[in-house]
């Protein structure tokens, strides 16, 4: 157990509705930590990390910000090339994620919105993991009418992520989002009040 809040780690696989719940917490007075929306922040127009990437790799950056397909197009074929990347993004999001916990010190529970929870290791740096979770049908059909996804793209996505089962296997909260969103709302507010209860 973490000193302080209670940290909860929010995951799930590609299309089982992590963004919504995660936004169902911060409703019930959750703080969320965003650490995909913190990295675009890093990555956009201006960003501090902008920089370090172009230095890193010449022509991945603009004034838009990193060129994502550029970018993506040299670390997602070349290990060594990834890993450099990795070690100028995740120093910075453990600075800005350090300084989220100072700023919510007071708060009972805070929740890390964090998409490869189990996939880097990083369920050990939480209290509690909450995984997400939907029938596979519901989950294909969700993500199949995102805009220029295929079924191709949609298979290569799930091969790199933890199979839905085994996050549902070592979760300590699974939150349902099969169902209609009301009860998946109630769910995530019996989840916070049994959890502060425990806290007092």
């Amino acid at each position: 157990m973490s000193e302080g809040s209670l940290i909860l780690g929010l995951t799930g696989s590609i299309g089982m509705g992590k963004s919504t719940v995660a936004a169902m917490f911060a409703d019930c007075g959750v703080p969320v930590f965003d650490a995909d929306a913190e990295v675009r922040w890093m990555q956009g127009p201006d960003g501090l990390l902008l920089p370090a990437i172009e230095q890193a790799f010449p022509g991945s950056t603009g004034p838009e910000g990193v060129k994502r397909a550029a970018l993506g197009t040299i670390v997602f074929a070349d290990a060594d090339a990834l890993a450099r990347l990795e070690a100028i993004v995740h120093p910075a999001v453990q600075a800005v994620r350090e300084r989220f916990l100072a700023d919510n010190a007071a708060t009972p529970i805070v929740l890390f919105d964090i998409p490869l929870l189990f996939e880097k290791g990083l369920d050990a740096g939480v209290d509690k993991v909450v995984v997400v979770s939907a029938p596979a049908d519901v989950q294909r059909l969700r993500v199949l009418a995102r805009p220029d996804m295929t079924e191709e793209k949609f298979a290569d996505i799930l091969a790199l992520q933890v199979p839905d089962a085994e996050k549902r296997r070592r979760a300590d909260f699974v939150i349902d989002t099969g169902v209609p969103l009301d009860e998946t709302r109630k769910a995530v507010q019996e989840l916070v009040d049994k959890l502060t209860a425990r806290l007092r």
